[in-house]
């Protein structure tokens, strides 16, 4: 079931030019898509989230959204329910990539297409993939604290949950960098379950340790707050804090000076896209079999650059639609 999409379109959806309501506007289909995240509790996929039944709603189709609360169990529950409810494309965020397989088995089972997005998974029948370049991203990340350090030191790395893709290949582009870095150690690797309350202990243990951490890169930017708080409790504001996906909060910290740097990716773009992908699978339509969407590294030097353009880009696609009603008011 892989393919390839017209090279136009999809560059238009990686650069985000190109909205399902416009692809759609003029046959729209009568589509039930089914969406399930790992956690939309999380300020990231609760984005990608809202992104993406935004989009559909533009599109004229109905959707079935569930969240896992993180547990990679309830990804079968879900994927029962969903089932039930026959979905004609489900979206699929997993918990856990290499645990995944039996939940896309399911829908393998019932004939039902599946796309995943942020989180692969590492078994199943697969249409398309969606996510970022999580391996860059890490990547970016270390040689951000390589750059802010020239002297080396002492380093954490607070991971994502086991068996998540993104976990893995952020920590393998972290340690791409790092493990060639005489002048770096990595003291402390240990999982935070994407959690800002567990990043926090582990970042506690790891200053009681090793007293003399110079900086620390989390999987995603929720954990990066419960390692600011711990820092801050012990009195310590010289460490470098990297963090991953640029929730707005973290923004807010970068502004404050109590974290250097975040990786920002696209979940908006995520979302839109997903649901772009899932029309033409509908339609019978070639796809590829994945699609990458860009990250970029922020720091105070561009934070403000980038909710600027953040707000025009907001600004511009609530323009466009006030258009799009007048047009139609006019018709």
């Amino acid at each position: 079931m892989k393919k390839l999409i017209a090279g136009a379109l999809t560059a238009a959806m990686v650069l985000g030019t190109v909205t399902p309501a416009a692809v759609f506007a003029d046959e729209k289909q009568d589509l039930t898509l089914g969406l399930m995240l790992s956690d939309n509790t999380n300020q990231f996929f609760s984005t990608l989230e809202d992104a993406f039944k935004k989009a559909a709603e533009d599109a004229g189709y109905e959707v079935i959204s569930l969240s896992s609360g993180n547990d990679a169990a309830k990804d079968v529950t879900n994927m029962e329910d969903l089932l039930t409810q026959n979905p004609d494309v489900i979206v699929y965020n997993p918990v856990d990539s290499d645990a995944a397989g039996d939940a896309v088995a399911m829908a393998n089972d019932a004939g039902i297409p599946v796309v995943t997005v942020d989180r692969a998974a590492n078994s199943g029948d697969i249409v398309c993939h969606i996510a970022s370049d999580n391996v860059y991203g890490g990547e970016i990340a270390a040689q951000y604290i390589v750059d802010q350090l020239p002297d080396g030191g002492q380093v954490v790395e607070i991971q994502g949950q086991a068996g998540a893709s993104a976990t893995n290949e952020r920590g393998e582009g972290f340690h791409n960098i790092m493990d060639d870095n005489d002048k770096f150690e990595v003291v402390v690797s240990q999982t935070g379950n994407w959690s800002s309350s567990e990043a926090m202990s582990v970042m506690e243990n790891a200053l009681t340790a090793n007293p003399d951490i110079k900086a620390v890169f989390c999987h995603n930017d929720q954990m990066a707050l419960g390692a600011i708080e711990a820092c801050q409790q012990a009195d310590r504001d010289d460490i470098v804090i990297v963090g991953f996906d640029a929730d707005a909060d973290n923004l807010d910290a970068i502004k404050a000076g109590t974290q250097a740097a975040t990786v920002r990716q696209l979940p908006a773009l995520m979302g839109e896209t997903a649901v772009e992908v899932c029309g033409k699978i509908a339609a019978g339509e070639e796809v590829e079999a994945s699609i990458g969407t860009e990250v970029e590294l922020v720091t105070a030097d561009n934070v403000d650059a980038d909710a600027t353009a953040e707000e025009e880009a907001t600004t511009e696609e609530e323009a466009t639609t006030e258009e799009e009603t007048e047009t139609t008011d006019a018709e």
